[in-house]
């Protein structure tokens, strides 16, 4: 079963008119969003996370974002799964192929004629114009992903799949990546993270600061590389003695001016 959506009529708007009730949501935000987790992912939650994906069956078969749903559309309506509770959800994220902007953009009409009759029409694009009919059902401003797929999977190639139903033993199993600081420089992980050897090789990580009594697998006798700050796992614990040394490591790192 699923949920008729009418689309939505955008008449006469202006060029740069920026839609109500939608937000551009950065390729870094949907990583964050998709590696959240309690005591287990929070892609478990059936209220968190609405991901759907409105580029063609061909396209979302080849390869889309993990946990996305396909958007079916038939002749001018989007068809939303019924599962989809979308009054209760926390984050709706909709993404088309490369959608870098709320704003309706100009489309020629009769793009192979060249006569002074051709005329101009304003259309969004498909995840705008999608996600402007989510937001009226909808407590939450509904997230257009920018760049869409083309970035986004790009950045992060290994949250792309083929997969389409996941089990919930599944999203129980799901193993997240670390927190995104600075996209592509500083992540904040735990101590599992630290040590597997497909996270550093998939977010091509080159150095650690390592705040644990314990030692990671890498990085080790490389004074360059890896800050190993031995502080105990406890509520009395205190880095602040140790913010010299941090920033003087990030400021060899190239990056202390960038924070």
């Amino acid at each position: 079963m699923e949920l008729t959506i009418t689309r939505y009529l955008y008449g006469c708007y202006k060029n740069k008119y920026r839609m109500a009730g939608l937000v551009l949501c950065e390729p870094t935000e949907l990583y964050n969003i998709l590696n959240q987790v309690t005591k287990l992912s929070r892609l478990t939650e059936p209220n968190y996370l609405c991901l759907l994906d409105v580029r063609s069956k061909q396209e979302y078969d080849e390869s889309h974002v993990i946990t996305a749903r396909r958007v079916k559309k038939k002749e001018n309506e989007y068809l939303i799964p019924e599962s989809v509770d979308l009054e209760c959800v926390k984050y709706c994220v909709v993404y088309d192929n490369n959608t870098s902007t709320l704003e309706i953009i100009l489309r020629e009409q009769d793009e192979d004629d060249n006569s002074d009759d051709s005329r101009q029409e304003l259309v969004p694009g498909a995840a705008v114009e999608c996600g402007r009919a989510l937001a009226q059902l909808t407590h939450h401003p509904v997230c257009i992903l920018k760049g869409g797929y083309e970035c986004f999977s790009a950045m992060y190639h290994f949250f792309r799949t083929q997969k389409i139903i996941w089990m919930p033993q599944e999203l129980d199993a799901f193993q997240p990546y670390p927190a995104e600081i600075m996209p592509g420089k500083i992540y904040l992980g735990n101590f599992r993270q630290a040590c597997d050897p497909k996270i550093q090789k998939d977010l091509k990580i080159k150095a650690h600061v390592n705040i644990s009594m314990e030692t990671g697998p890498f990085f080790i006798n490389d004074d360059d590389n890896l800050l190993h700050i031995k502080i105990e796992d406890s509520l009395e614990a205190n880095i602040f003695p140790f913010l010299r040394h941090l920033c003087h490591f990030l400021e060899v790192l190239g990056l202390c001016q960038e924070v």
